[in-house]
């Protein structure tokens, strides 16, 4: 019952997709209309054209040819209709799609990181590529085939009745068998379907984390593990292709039998009627009954055309049922009305008795507060796991606190808008991220407006000029996607560039020179502290000796405070941070 619901509002949405169309589909249906008509009208042609040769004791060659040029009027007519029509529910599908698209990878930008970070990737873009291109082919199917189908078989079993009421009513009896495989069959599939796209999205995910992360896989040496689970999810698919191909493909016999039935009994019913006339007290002639069995032909076929479309609108019904679930996910909490721009900033940061935790059964930060004032460096460390990340995730509004306030020279990050918020940091994570384009433009993105000038000045103060002078095409090298032909540590220079280059007036460095040699994070700590001078800057570090001057360091375990102060005050403490340091130079 559910699911007959959740369909149900599914098929709502889509007819609420297509209303921005409404022209296109009024066109559409036009076409369709005068479609049908020439099918109908040249079979009558047709029988004239027949009577005409057997009827008045001669061959009227005339009328022949009259009723035969009428038939070659409504078969160009019906071709050039048909051929709009394609044209027609082309534009319609795959505009609706486009928008589709368009929407879902602009809802994708302002879901909360909560969403991304509890969703395989793979399982998004299955629904924003496989699902969608699914959606697409039934909603295309279901313009060019099951509306003119439809028509078909209402308007041919109009003209029946005209012709032979008793006839056309034998062949209406029969109709039920064609509706209730179609039921059982869309009953089935639907199910199915669903299950088989929610599978699909699963492998998507899977292969997008293994050949994402091979090297890896390689070095734990668990290909053979990863490949069993790949045999596992696989199997299931393929058995899901399986079940749902079997039901899907049991209408087209089925229902060519029952059109073989309906074929059978207009030529049966029709003949007898000409041979005995007297037994239907009706006038019948031998073009009435080649006209007769033209539409039987033209009502049966589309029987066989609809179930099969039937199934392919409900494979189209899960999939576009998936991408409206992603749609409805909630987006993250909009900024305020009067949200104020964060402007002139000094870097002054305070957090107040905040209170944060991913899941209400697991409490991770409680009662913390800092005061960063302006232009201090403020080093975080502590053990993986402590809450580091998840104090640069608050600081830049990736998430919202639970409990207490983070404010900015006074101005609760909750009441300023979280682009003027993001604009004032500068932000070097561990996991770097360039576009496809040239070296230029990735270091630029945080300045469109940056001469060559300064673009060359911040990679020599962030030590990338030497090896961007290196690449063949220097600062105009055309790099792939992610950075993929270049190395890790090179990317990391190339995003420390970028900050170099805007030099916000708050900076955020997660484990900034992870991916650099001893020598070059030397040269990048030098540039660093040239950076930092005048600027509030948060450090996120696991190697203590690139935070040993800054002016505070807070240590933290479990989502606290446990020690702050500086290197060494920390160090004559001789608390956790003097273990940790310790341990890190022991030999």
């Amino acid at each position: 019952m559910k699911r007959r619901s959740v369909q149900k509002q599914t098929v709502k949405r889509i007819f609420k997709q297509l209303k921005g169309y409404r022209f296109y589909i009024v066109l559409s249906v036009l076409m369709a209309v005068i479609t049908v008509a020439g099918n109908l009208v040249a079979p009558i042609f047709f029988g004239d054209a027949i009577n005409c040769m057997i009827e008045g004791g001669g061959t009227d060659w005339e009328g022949i040819f009259f009723y035969f040029a009428l038939v070659g009027v409504s078969i160009v007519v019906t071709c050039l209709s048909q051929w709009l029509l394609n044209i027609i529910n082309n534009k319609i599908t795959y505009s609706v799609t486009e928008d589709i698209r368009r929407e879902m990878f602009a809802h994708i930008q302002r879901l909360p990181l909560r969403y991304l970070d509890a969703h395989p990737y793979g399982d998004i873009v299955s629904r924003n590529i496989a699902d969608v291109d699914t959606f697409a082919d039934g909603l295309l199917m279901g313009f060019t085939q099951f509306f003119t189908g439809i028509l078909t078989i209402v308007s041919t079993l109009v003209m029946m009745f005209v012709l032979n009421w008793i006839i056309a009513l034998a062949v209406f009896v029969l109709t039920p068998l064609s509706l209730f495989i179609a039921k059982f069959i869309s009953t089935k599939t639907y199910r199915l379907f669903r299950t088989n796209s929610q599978i699909r999205g699963e492998q998507t995910a899977f292969i997008d984390e293994m050949v994402g992360n091979l090297k890896v896989v390689q070095a734990f040496s668990h290909e053979d593990e990863n490949v069993e689970k790949f045999d596992d999810i696989n199997g299931r698919l393929a058995k899901s292709s399986l079940d749902s191909t079997f039901f899907s493909s049991l209408p087209n016999p089925t229902t060519r039998f029952v059109n073989a039935l309906v074929y059978a009994a207009v030529a049966l019913a029709g003949a007898l009627t000409i041979i005995y006339p007297t037994v239907l007290p009706i006038a019948f002639d031998v073009g009435r009954l080649s006209t007769l069995l033209s539409y039987s032909n033209q009502y049966t076929k589309p029987f066989n055309e609809i179930t099969g479309v039937i199934t392919e609108l409900q494979n189209a019904i899960a999939c576009a049922g998936r991408i409206y679930e992603l749609l409805d996910e909630p987006e993250q909490i909009p900024d305020k009305p009067d949200a104020k721009e964060l402007t002139g900033v000094k870097g002054d940061v305070t957090f107040k008795d905040v209170s944060f935790s991913y899941s209400e059964k697991k409490k991770l930060i409680e009662n913390l507060n800092i005061a960063a004032k302006a232009g201090q460096r403020i080093a975080i460390v502590g053990p993986t796991g402590c809450g580091k990340t998840t104090l640069i995730n608050l600081l830049m509004r990736f998430y919202d606190v639970d409990g207490g306030s983070i404010s900015v020279d006074g101005e609760d990050i909750r009441g300023v808008t979280r682009s003027s918020l993001r604009r004032n940091y500068g932000m070097v994570l561990q996991d770097t991220w360039l576009k496809n384009g040239t070296i230029k433009q990735n270091i630029a993105m945080g300045k469109p407006d940056a001469t060559d000038e300064e673009i060359i000045e911040a990679a020599k103060n962030a030590h990338s000029h030497k090896f961007i002078m290196q690449l063949e095409n220097g600062y105009d090298t055309v790099i792939s996607e992610d950075g993929g032909n270049l190395s890790q540590g090179q990317k990391q220079l190339l995003c420390i560039t970028r900050i170099m280059l805007s030099l916000p007036p708050m900076l955020i460095l997660d484990e900034a020179t992870s991916s650099i040699d001893t020598r070059t994070e030397m040269q990048i700590q030098g540039a660093f502290a040239k950076m930092m001078e005048g600027r509030t800057s948060f450090i996120v570090a696991h190697r203590l000796s690139t935070v040993k001057n800054a002016d505070l360091i807070l240590v933290m375990r479990d989502g606290k405070i446990i020690e702050r102060g500086t290197h060494e005050e920390l160090i004559a403490l001789g608390g956790f941070y003097n273990k940790l340091y310790n341990s890190q130079f022991a030999v």
